[in-house]
């Protein structure tokens, strides 16, 4: 009985460990009994972050792991706006909420953690620019650098345009899209408009 017991509190420890967060249907699944999850709880090895959820307390919530569970629970969701310039490297906001889109007419998720904020796209605007990136062995689908700025531009209303311009300026400082990319992602995206001015003298200072 000790023996099993022991065999679950490593087989528990196993699945926790190098893992920001684990799902208490994870551990069910791997076979560890309710009463193993409450002992390891009771004595500090998981700590409880939500309903089901459990975290390693030596661990760090890196950003990319948020997004890897946020996939988890919205798997049509696509990362956008604030919370993709952040994966793309070209902000140091980190929004408090995970950013997502989906549909016009799509179920809107039930709350829970991570906490997400969601945004409505028109089916139009929905599929462009989609990547498909893994991260923590989850697939995960994140807006592409020249669509998430026409996004922050055309939803200034949502976003500060000072995110927008940012987000810009660093796109093309570090080149990971270049004028030609971002302006046709701009007219596909409706924010040709509202980019327009800006994308020109970054272009010609540049």
């Amino acid at each position: 009985m000790s023996a099993a017991r022991l065999s679950q509190r490593e087989q528990l420890k196993a699945l926790v460990s190098g893992k920001s967060i684990v799902r208490a249907q994870e551990l069910r699944n791997a076979g560890i009994a309710g009463s193993t999850i409450q002992r390891a709880l009771d004595d500090g090895y998981i700590i409880r972050i939500g309903r089901g959820l459990y975290q390693d307390p030596q661990s760090d919530v890196d950003s990319e792991q948020t997004l890897a569970e946020v996939a988890k629970r919205i798997p049509k969701g696509v990362i956008a706006m604030v919370s993709a310039l952040a994966y793309h490297g070209l902000t140091d906001q980190m929004p408090r909420k995970t950013w997502v889109a989906i549909g016009a007419s799509d179920w809107s998720p039930v709350s829970g953690y991570p906490p997400v904020r969601v945004v409505r796209f028109a089916e139009k605007y929905l599929q462009q620019g989609v990547e498909r990136h893994t991260i923590s062995g989850v697939d995960v689908l994140v807006y592409s650098v020249a669509k998430t700025i026409a996004d922050l531009f055309r939803n200034g209303r949502l976003v500060d345009r000072s995110v927008a311009v940012e987000g810009l300026r660093a796109a093309l400082d570090q080149r990971k899209a270049n004028p030609a990319q971002i302006a046709d992602a701009a007219r596909a995206g409706g924010a040709w408009r509202a980019m327009r001015p800006y994308l020109e003298a970054l272009t010609f200072n540049g």
